[in-house]
């Protein structure tokens, strides 16, 4: 073959390979891991789901130009750790009051027992209040991490232990809970109980072993830890409401485009939508499945848990007041829920 013409094929396969080469490095999408407490587990986990449905969606809304690489059961450390991942590194992460509050204590304030009736007004708290905006203002202005959704974990939180049934504030006298952080030792200890911090990998043999006589929790964290096995009895004071929150490292969505950035928003919206109608659909299902596998269910009356939220809610706010916490937020969150009257 002509030596010119053999370097000018050479050449052209070169020019062909290094255009290839460039066009699928346009066209490689980018992949974000997406950190969360639980098993893989859609029956078990509301977070999964809401995750699963989000990493779909991701995909679909950008054309592939993001990929989501989803890791279960705290497989890239435990809460701290994540949020220190994501605040120094493009991730998301989905954290729960441990993870969130040593950033933003203000947080507790969300947990005010009984702030809520139902779904509908925990949902409107969060969504449009301006507690919640300032909430968010604070992450921001502290790490730089964006806080994009709050995402429910299974409902409201019930009280199990293995002791005795508990239907009002003087069954917990002498009881020893497992605690998921200060604020709930806090609520404890005005039920005349003690509180230990126990993380959630520890719950289940805690209990086993005595450490702990019960904790709290919603229904499918329960199923998912398999509690039912060392807890004889479960208790509907539907307390607090159970959410974890969906954070996201600011200088990685600030990089993308804005359709990008729309997209992605617009996909967290549905995805959480999406896991909401699962979650509240599936409350009793849970409950009775507690009740299948032995658990006694205590339904509190109407004068059971207003003595629940009398006694809870001033000791709660006195702890709160204790806390770094600026009064504002809590007047705000006092209003959005429409109970300012505490504040008084």
């Amino acid at each position: 073959m002509n030596p010119t013409r053999s370097f000018a094929i050479s050449s052209l396969a070169a020019a062909v390979l290094a255009a290839g080469t460039l066009a699928s490095q346009a066209y490689a999408a980018t992949t974000v891991n997406l950190s969360y407490n639980g098993a893989p587990d859609p029956e078990k986990n509301a977070v999964h789901v809401f995750a699963t449905n989000l990493k779909e969606l991701v995909e679909e809304k950008t054309d592939g130009e993001l990929e989501l690489e989803l890791y279960p059961n705290s497989m890239l450390g435990e809460e701290q750790e994540r949020m220190e991942q994501t605040m120094n590194s493009a991730n998301l992460n989905i954290a729960s009051f441990a993870g969130m509050s040593p950033l933003v204590p203000e947080v507790f304030v969300s947990a005010i027992p009984f702030l809520f009736d139902d779904f509908e007004s925990a949902r409107t708290f969060f969504d449009e209040g301006q507690y919640w905006q300032a909430v968010e203002d604070a992450l921001h202005e502290r790490t730089g991490m964006e806080l994009l959704a709050v995402v429910e974990e299974g409902g409201f939180l019930a009280f199990t232990n293995d002791e005795k049934p508990i239907s009002s504030p003087s069954d917990f006298e002498d009881l020893r809970f497992r605690a998921m952080d200060p604020s709930q030792v806090a609520l404890y200890e005005a039920f005349g109980a003690s509180g230990t911090p126990i993380p959630w990998t520890e719950v289940y043999m805690a209990l086993k072993t005595g450490v702990a006589d019960g904790q709290m929790n919603p229904p499918m964290y329960i199923i998912m830890g398999s509690l039912y096995e060392v807890q004889d009895y479960l208790t509907l004071a539907n307390i607090q409401y159970s959410d974890q929150f969906l954070i996201g490292n600011g200088a990685m969505i600030d990089g993308w485009d804005d359709a990008t950035r729309q997209a992605f928003m617009e996909a967290v919206e549905e995805a959480n939508q999406m896991a909401r109608e699962h979650n509240e659909s599936r409350v009793d299902e849970r409950i009775a499945f507690l009740e299948e596998e032995g658990m006694e269910v205590i339904r509190p009356s109407e004068d059971e848990l207003a003595a629940f939220r009398e006694q809870g809610q001033p000791a709660y706010l006195e702890w709160l007041g204790e806390q770094d916490i600026d009064p504002s937020f809590i007047d705000m969150a006092l209003e959005d829920a429409g109970m300012t009257h505490l504040a008084e």
